[in-house]
């Protein structure tokens, strides 16, 4: 037992508790020792020895209320040198009656309120459960006993815990990243003949995602390896195997236990900053670098001969590629069903598989009609080796003919390129009625074949397996081929209402055939035969015209993603992996969250309606500087909190309730992840109507960061402070959006109860004026912001550089708050309580198991520039390698 010293304190009194490990069980025979030591200074072991006492468990047990006084012995046994007064306290339950009989005996000026430690969870812990146990790893327990403001005693229980999700979600993400770069070298492969120029760059693109495919096997089986802790402490934050693993990555609840009051816990996930350690921040973060590549793509656009496409354009191809494929096999898979329902006879059968397949093939020609998808056939044409290209057969009025050449003057390369000239800033997709109306031959460096010309005038053309061959492109052709999934449609429906009318019980009850559908496609079948034979050439016809849809888009849609890739080579695709580290790092702290709050909500209806209607807000509070690197880092964080709004989440039954089944999978794309979190069979069936059915279930990340440390002092005098104020502002929007969504769908009966009673309208209007003001390290904005969250009954994240010192600082300062405003801590004793969270509590040992060292790292003269509020209690820090 370590006692601090006090200075002007002659008669001081402390109290600290211990705890019996289950290693070490403890009998009424066990015989216990108590030493006491003055300690100066804990980090140099300056200490020295005060006194001893011994007594037995059974002496314990046996006492009056369960309490020992035992007098203080001198080394020699002689000299009594104080008073311990030692009691039994109940580590589960405390009833309202063992809290009564804890008087205020001790003086309250030297009153410390430390009472237990443990660092293994106890058997009756209701934080340590199996469901828990699956996904949360190696507990650290701090327990203490505070006084109220009307001289009750409240029991807080800290635990601190590691989480599996820091591995396992990178490793999933790298493996999705591998499978989705594979499929979209084996697309760009899939292309056909390109012309010589056009093929050297898909040479270039493919060589490149070979590169990146390279690099994350070699890391995936580097993590693959890894076993022990399942966390990266924040001394490894730059190790390259390991930057796709979040830093520092731990959950902390406090549990309170008060008089008459129903136990509340607290939660909290804290994590390094989600940053690019490895590949550093001497260009900025992805923030600025994305902004300045997209400023220059357009010029590399030119250099490499390509269409300039804007991220909208990019993102949309890449939507279009994951709707057909995903919508094609389904389609598919719906016409056998009907089938199969026309082989049975059953008409109620055929309704229903014709409904389901109406709605996915109306999706299928929807995610289709997009004028990126013709324009980019277009593009893809001109791109083929020996093709000539015309928008029309009859030139316009007063339009003399165009020859056709395969090399084309310097400003033609310039200007145009490889696919038809578009109007300065005009973007694909968006057809502008001044387009000149030839395009130029794509033989760029075709050296010196020259095409020879027919009796018309024109080039020869060379069929492709892409594009059909006409003597000129027929740019309506996509139009019909698009349309005829449509129309397909209608025949196989008008094929199920003509079987209908043919059935008995509805002879009288005819239904009106569609007057779009041609009466030839249907008379040219038997109506007394089969019903699979009449339904079977309409629907195989429909299959055709689906697949010739995908097959062409998706060649439109890769050339789009070609040319976007050749006009970012090489800075697009380190971007690309930039942003895949930080994201995973974002990820897996996003699952890790949301995971905990879903265990702690199963039995809370409010909370699963809220869920599945509105969603849950996830407040990342961040505490970087926006000056030197930290800038950086902050640029990185920005951007991967924001891609987390591409995640969804779907809970879902576990085959058994073995870990390993109760793990959340990750599934999707870089446009879109899906994280399926399993549940034991019996607390999957607890769950709404609507989750179980595996409605997805959105989560809304906001991002509010006020720097406290001394570069932030720096970089609020003479540096630029507007990335901190946008990011406020933007997420500030997010938020208020979300509040009004949630007023509209959810009741206030369904949000948790506090004893303030500040309405959450006010709240926001508070943030919102304190983001717009203008004064420096105004904290008050991360107050505001989770108070918000928990309010909202949402995610509350908060970090730093590491995780590990400023997150220590504000997650104390938080949790203190928490038991003043909510469980009536005595003011008097808040900044006591403080210091000994910071001095003795989770925190500490969160630095303890990162640099082995029990030291936060702070100096005095970084210090002297954090707020008070912000700053440890002496002795707790000093400069430390972090």
């Amino acid at each position: 037992m370590e006692l601090p010293n006090m200075l002007g304190s002659r008669d001081p009194l402390f109290l600290t508790g211990v705890t019996f490990p289950p290693e070490y069980p403890a009998s009424p025979e066990t015989l216990v020792k108590l030493t006491v030591y003055d300690v100066r200074d804990k980090a140099r072991d300056n200490s020295s020895f005060l006194g001893s006492a011994t007594f037995s468990v059974s002496d314990l047990l046996r006492s009056k209320d369960d309490q020992l006084t035992l007098n203080l012995r001198s080394s020699d046994g002689v000299l009594a040198v104080g008073t311990v007064l030692v009691s039994r306290v109940n580590m589960g339950e405390m009833e309202e009656g063992d809290m009564d009989h804890i008087t205020a005996d001790v003086q309250q000026a030297q009153k410390c309120t430390l009472v237990c430690e443990s660092s293994q969870g106890t058997p009756n812990d209701k934080d340590n459960s199996p469901l828990t146990g699956a996904v949360f790893k190696n507990p650290v327990c701090k327990v203490y006993k505070f006084q109220t403001v009307d001289s009750k005693w409240m029991l807080v229980r800290e635990q601190m815990e590691e989480c599996t999700l820091s591995f396992s979600i990178p490793r999933q993400l790298l493996h999705l990243y591998i499978q989705e770069d594979m499929r979209r070298i084996q697309e760009l492969r899939d292309l056909g003949e390109l012309s010589p120029h056009w093929d050297n760059l898909r040479k270039e693109v493919i060589g490149r995602y070979g590169q990146v495919i390279a690099a994350y096997q070699e890391t995936l089986a580097e993590l693959n390896k890894i076993t022990g802790p399942s966390f990266k402490p924040s001394c490894s934050k730059a190790q390259r195997y390991l930057e796709f693993i979040p830093i520092n990555l731990h959950t902390q609840r406090m549990r309170v236990t008060c008089p008459r009051q129903t136990d509340a816990f607290y939660d909290v996930i804290t994590v390094g900053a989600p940053a690019a350690h490895f590949q550093g921040f001497k260009g900025g973060g992805l923030q600025r670098l994305l902004s300045r590549h997209e400023a220059e793509k357009k010029s590399f656009s030119t250099a490499y001969q390509c269409i300039y496409y804007s991220p909208e354009h990019t993102a949309k191809a890449q939507e279009v590629l994951h709707s057909v494929g995903h919508l094609q096999p389904l389609i598919s898979g719906l016409a056998d069903q009907l089938l199969q329902a026309a082989q049975q006879h059953s008409m109620a059968g055929l309704r229903e598989a014709l409904k389901t397949l109406a709605g996915k093939t109306e999706q299928f020609v929807h995610a289709l009609k997009d004028e990126l998808v013709k324009s980019a056939l277009l593009a893809l044409h001109a791109a083929q080796p020996g093709y000539v290209t015309k928008n029309q057969n009859q030139t316009l009025p007063g339009h003399q003919g165009h020859s056709h050449q395969d090399h084309p003057s310097p400003s033609q390369r310039g200007q145009q390129g490889q696919i038809p000239p578009q109007n300065p800033g005009h973007s694909p997709g968006q057809p502008s009625a001044t387009d000149s109306p030839v395009v130029v031959c794509n033989n760029v460096d075709g050296g010196s074949q020259t095409a020879p010309i027919r009796e018309d005038g024109h080039a020869p053309l060379k069929c492709q397996d892409s594009i059909p061959c006409h003597k000129e492109y027929d740019e309506e052709e996509w139009d019909r081929v698009w349309a005829d999934v449509a129309k397909s449609l209608n025949c196989v429906i008008a094929m199920v209402d003509k079987l209908q009318e043919q059935e008995p019980i509805n002879n009288n009850q005819e239904q009106p055939i569609p007057k779009q559908v041609l009466a030839d496609v249907i008379t040219s079948h038997n109506p007394e035969g089969d019903w699979r034979e009449q339904l079977c050439p309409l629907v195989v016809r429909l299959k055709e015209c689906v697949v010739e849809v995908v097959v062409r888009a998706r060649r439109a849609m890769t050339f789009v993603l070609l040319q976007e890739a050749a006009c970012s080579i090489p800075q697009g695709l380190f971007l690309k992996q930039r942003r895949d580290v930080v994201f995973s790092q974002a990820l897996a702290a996003l699952a890790c969250g949301f995971v905990m709050r879903l265990y702690a909500g199963m039995e809370d209806k409010g909370f699963l309606r809220q869920l599945h209607l509105v969603g849950l807000v996830a407040q990342f509070e961040s505490l970087l500087s926006t000056y030197s690197e930290e800038i950086g880092m902050l640029e990185d964080m920005e951007v991967g909190i924001s891609d987390l709004h591409r995640v969804a989440f779907k809970i879902t039954q576990a085959k058994t309730d073995d870990p390993c089944d109760l793990q959340p999978v990750v599934i999707g794309r870089r446009d879109h992840y899906t994280v399926e979190v399993p549940l034991p069979r019996l607390a999957f069936q607890t769950l709404p109507h609507e989750i179980k059915e595996g409605k997805a279930l959105q989560v809304y990340p906001v991002l509010f960061n006020v720097g406290i440390n001394e570069q932030q002092t720096i970089a609020d005098r003479f540096g630029d402070i507007s990335l901190q104020e946008r990011i406020n502002q933007r997420n500030f929007e997010i938020l208020d959006s979300y509040y009004k969504s949630l007023s509209d769908k959810v009741p206030s009966e369904c949000l948790p109860c506090f004893q303030t009673q500040t309405d959450l309208k006010d709240l926001l209007g508070t943030l919102g004026q304190n983001v717009v003001t203008k004064k420096r390290k105004n904290v008050e904005i991360l107050w505001l912001a989770g108070t918000i969250c928990r309010r909202l009954n949402g995610i509350r994240f908060t970090s730093c550089k590491s995780a590990k010192d400023r997150t220590s600082m504000s997650v104390t300062l938080e949790q203190c708050a928490l038991l003043r405003d909510e469980h009536q801590l005595n003011k008097d004793y808040f900044i006591r309580a403080l210091d000994c969270m910071r001095r003795e509590g989770c925190r500490i040992e969160n630095v303890q198991k990162n640099i082995k060292c029990r030291k936060y790292a702070f100096n005095m003269l970084q210090l002297m520039a954090f707020p008070k509020i912000y700053r440890p209690p002496e002795g707790t820090y000093g400069k430390v390698d972090s």
